[in-house]
């Protein structure tokens, strides 16, 4: 059984958001990908389409999500089933950092509304 110290954790940033990732391919996981997120306050990340289900779970904090069609203000403790082919916004409107903890099947792919495809390294 891998076990992987926060010390040997990596962390991205992107759309100015911090992903700290813990269980991907290098680390040994096999089908699954899991991570931290940290949300800043004020952060409106761009709207994107998944290809693999998502399970979002806040930890700390409040954030407005938006999947599909339907914004949903979600505090500390709630959780997200995000399906394969929703899209997804998530926005802090608050004054302090959310985290949250994401886990996905190993090939996750976010397209953002223009077009652009990102394939996350933290999630592959």
């Amino acid at each position: 059984m891998p076990v992987i110290r926060s010390s040997e954790a990596v962390t991205h940033e992107i759309h100015g958001a911090r992903f700290v990732s813990y269980a991907t391919p290098l680390t040994g996981s096999k089908e699954l990908c899991a991570w931290r997120g940290e949300i800043p306050a004020g952060t409106k990340a761009p709207a994107h389409t998944v290809n693999r289900e998502e399970i979002f779970h806040l930890l700390d904090g409040e954030l407005l999500i938006t999947l599909d069609d339907d914004t949903h203000r979600i505090t500390a403790g709630d959780t997200l089933i995000i399906n394969p082919g929703a899209t997804l916004s998530v926005e802090n409107p608050t004054d302090r950092t959310a985290i949250s903890w994401v886990t996905t099947s190993i090939g996750l792919q976010a397209t953002l509304t223009d077009g652009t495809v990102i394939t996350p390294p933290w999630a592959n």
